[in-house]
């Protein structure tokens, strides 16, 4: 408890008695008497040799019981094992090389570290550091190409995280980090340390192939990151078909069914090849495990075909489009629940291009808005 507050009276003996109140603030003054703690209490790191000087070894987390003038910042010196100033210490506790390792010099290094508080009087404590030189990274990384699709409005993307690069290697101690080329930095970027792919704001129609790559710190390997970027025309939300699945993820539809069910869609609904099969968006339907999936076709000379001669060419293909994944229902007007005749009901489809989706699996991603259905009977 930092203080306390105290309302003190006086009352004297007359007839009637008078008094009066006073408030009395009492601080209590910190004493500096905890020692710094290391967390955990020793370290064990690893360096891979021929790194360059400055590569950061370790982090330092310390921390105090005492109040804040009485804690950080913290002092810290290398009293022992570094004899040969092998490593240096900065003033945020990051240990760092100051030579080139070499794995046939030596293997390991112990070191003994002291961290002081600032408080009067200062308070110390110790931690052990062993640190090992490992030989360097000998097997390049390697990366899962990555394909983008990105629906969204006329001139509406806001931009986003719309895929990860997926990597691994086989030197269990190398740091991977990732780099897109500079001239590809206006439209997305690469989180370095993650391999997350963002968009910037503003994407126009087409294809985007992405110069990226990740480095183990020897090795630097390209990766194949492609991009397709779809904008929605008006029309199409008015001429759009629902295909309702059992029991699927959005991942699991995007990773697994998506290319097979889009080629077998199109087998099923195209009435010549040069038509246009659109995927608008793909949604869970809520309190359930079922997903829809909103698709358009435009007409090679124009236009688009009207969802009632879709749902016809659906009904009868049914069977072999249940081949590559189960349909619960084929949607064109979503009355459940409303008292009215089919004829009267009227759906109406609105398209949040602000929010968008983003189903990420290892090869395959697919950033869409999200979409809204609105029923109302019409008698």
């Amino acid at each position: 408890i930092s203080g306390y507050s105290l309302v003190v009276q006086a009352r004297d003996s007359g007839t009637p008695p008078l008094s009066s109140s006073v408030t009395v603030n009492v601080d209590i003054s910190d004493v500096n008497d905890n020692s710094p703690v290391f967390t955990p209490a020793n370290y064990t790191a690893v360096i891979q040799e021929n790194k360059p000087v400055g590569t950061s070894i370790l982090q330092l987390v310390v921390t105090d019981k005492d109040s804040f003038h009485n804690g950080p910042p913290f002092t810290f010196t290398i009293l022992t094992g570094n004899e040969e100033e092998e490593f240096t210490l900065d003033p945020h506790g990051v240990l760092r090389s100051a030579v080139i390792f070499k794995h046939m010099v030596s293997t390991e290094y112990v070191l003994c570290v002291q961290a002081k508080d600032s408080g009067r009087p200062q308070q110390v404590s110790h931690t052990y550091v062993q640190v090992r030189v490992i030989e360097e990274s000998i097997h390049k990384p390697t990366a899962i190409p990555l394909e983008i699709f990105i629906v969204t409005m006329e001139d509406d993307f806001p931009g986003g995280v719309i895929g990860k690069i997926h990597a691994t290697d086989q030197d269990v101690y190398d740091v991977l980090t990732y780099t897109l080329k500079s001239e590809q930095k206006s439209l997305f970027k690469v989180n370095s340390h993650d391999g997350k792919i963002i968009a910037l704001g503003g994407l126009d129609n087409g294809k985007y192939v992405l110069n990226v790559s990740v480095s183990d710190g020897r090795f630097q390997v390209p990766i194949d990151v492609v991009v397709h970027v779809e904008q929605l025309l008006q029309e199409m939300l008015q001429n759009t078909v629902t295909i309702r699945f059992e029991n699927v993820s959005p991942e699991d539809f995007v990773g697994l069914h998506m290319h097979g069910f889009r080629r077998t869609l199109r087998n099923a609904v195209l009435s010549q090849k040069q038509d246009s099969l659109h995927i608008i968006s793909i949604q869970p339907v809520a309190g359930s495990g079922q997903l829809d999936m909103l698709f358009a076709v435009q007409m090679h000379g124009g236009g688009f075909y009207k969802p009632a001669y879709l749902i016809q060419k659906l009904t009868n293909a049914r069977r072999h489009l249940e081949n590559v994944i189960r349909i619960s229902a084929i949607l064109e007007k979503n009355c459940s629940g409303l008292d009215c005749q089919e004829q009267h009901c009227e759906q109406s489809l609105s398209i949040d291009s602000h929010s968008l989706m983003t189903y990420s699996t290892a090869r395959i991603s697919f950033v869409c808005p999200r979409f809204y259905r609105n029923v109302r009977c019409m008698c």
